[in-house]
């Protein structure tokens, strides 16, 4: 038989003795666990999307490779722009760990629907000679009808990416479907499907390299190169890169990785969250605002109990622990719900978006946990308040 020392709750008699308060109050107790399961759900919330959108960006980083690297021209010692040599990939393929090599070409003409839109509305578009294997290098597909081979590389035909497409006013590809490109009718061959690594090519109109040449007076250098290497070897070979693109010029070549760009847009994105958590850390304090309330006015109208529990040989700690108790448990429920409100709202967005849905446990450990330390904050003075009541002058009131 366990035995309790005199002037001590059992841990059980202590918990029915809180919720004793909370049930006969219930609509007063829903409200103010309200406000503190908003704040939590709002902080879990935040955290879990943020989480489930750098896992859904990493994994299509992953589907998509991060052994992709791009060659640029940078500038001259002078400040003008400089070019990339004519057979830049031919000698980019050279490299030994370096498995696709494929590039694009912009060009001076612009493309329109017709030739009756004015000049100054090209939708921000760009004509660009392109390779022939250049889907399979960026990891996209074609959409809707062909991509440019080496029959029709040197024909008047295009090829639009996810964007152009868009902005063009083409959903759908017809036969003889033409556009307005550099003074001139292309027919167009297919579109694109959006080029996660690489969005300038979702707003090109492709063409081919000969094509360029013959109809747009393309000078034939590469403005965009796209290497691929093994994936083991990604730094060694951007370090050779520019050295390899244009020997004499080295310093005049810029090299990225597109993965690494991502990534970099991930974190900053990730750093607006201290704004959002700030909001809800405001709501969890207006939520314990909300329980000290409850429990000010809890302890006014529960003097007689108060006073019947001193004379019936509860001590001041009896009571100043059942009243901080109750505050403990009330922002405990409240942050219970929070976290489960917040969970359901990540699940909900990230299957929306087709995302994994990641709740990491700082979101939900850390939410519950402040919402107690809120609970017991706030309940701590009503709780010593109740404790200095005097038995006589709370009786008084019976």
């Amino acid at each position: 038989m366990t035995t309790t020392a005199p002037g001590r709750l059992h841990p059980a008699d202590l918990a029915r003795t809180a919720g004793v308060g909370l049930r006969t109050r219930r609509m007063r107790a829903a409200l103010s666990a309200l406000g503190i399961a908003i704040g939590v759900a709002a902080m879990v919330a935040v955290m879990g999307l943020s989480a489930s959108s750098q896992a859904g960006l990493l994994a299509e980083i992953d589907k998509l490779g991060t052994n992709l690297l791009t060659v640029t021209p940078g500038q001259t010692m002078g400040g003008d722009d400089a070019k990339l040599p004519y057979d830049a990939p031919a000698m980019i393929a050279r490299i030994g760990p370096v498995e696709t090599v494929q590039s694009t070409g912009k060009t001076k003409a612009n493309a329109f629907r017709s030739p009756y839109i004015p000049s100054i509305n090209t939708n921000a578009l760009t004509v660009n000679a392109a390779s022939l294997d250049l889907p399979a290098a960026i990891r996209t597909t074609v959409a809707q009808g062909k991509y440019l081979n080496a029959a029709t590389a040197d024909q008047p035909l295009a090829v639009l990416g996810s964007a152009a497409a868009s902005r063009l006013g083409i959903s759908r590809i017809h036969p003889g479907m033409r556009i307005w490109v550099g003074g001139q009718w292309f027919y167009l061959a297919g579109i694109l499907n959006p080029a996660t690594l690489t969005p300038e090519i979702d707003s090109s109109v492709l063409v081919g390299y000969p094509a360029a040449r013959k109809y747009l007076h393309f000078d034939g250098h590469p403005s965009i190169v796209y290497v691929r290497a093994q994936t083991d070897q990604v730094h060694n070979v951007q370090k050779v890169l520019a050295a390899t693109a244009n020997p004499q010029n080295a310093n005049e070549v810029s090299v990225s990785q597109p993965s690494a760009a991502l990534v970099a847009r991930a974190a900053a994105q990730s750093a607006l969250n201290g704004l959002f958590l700030g909001l809800g850390a405001v709501a969890l304090l207006v939520g314990g605002i909300g329980v000290a309330n409850t429990m000010v006015i809890s302890v006014l109208e529960r003097r007689s109990e108060i006073g019947l529990r001193r004379a019936l040989g509860a001590t001041k700690g009896n009571i100043r622990l059942q009243f901080l108790s109750e505050a403990i448990l009330l922002a405990a429920l409240g942050g219970t719900a929070g976290v489960a409100m917040g969970t359901i709202a990540t699940a909900i967005y990230a299957n929306i978006k087709g995302w994994a849905t990641v709740v990491p446990p700082l979101a939900w450990a850390g939410g519950l946990g402040a919402a107690i330390a809120i609970g017991a904050i706030a309940g701590l003075l009503p709780a010593l308040r109740a404790a200095r009541m005097q038995p006589t002058e709370a009786l008084r009131t019976v």
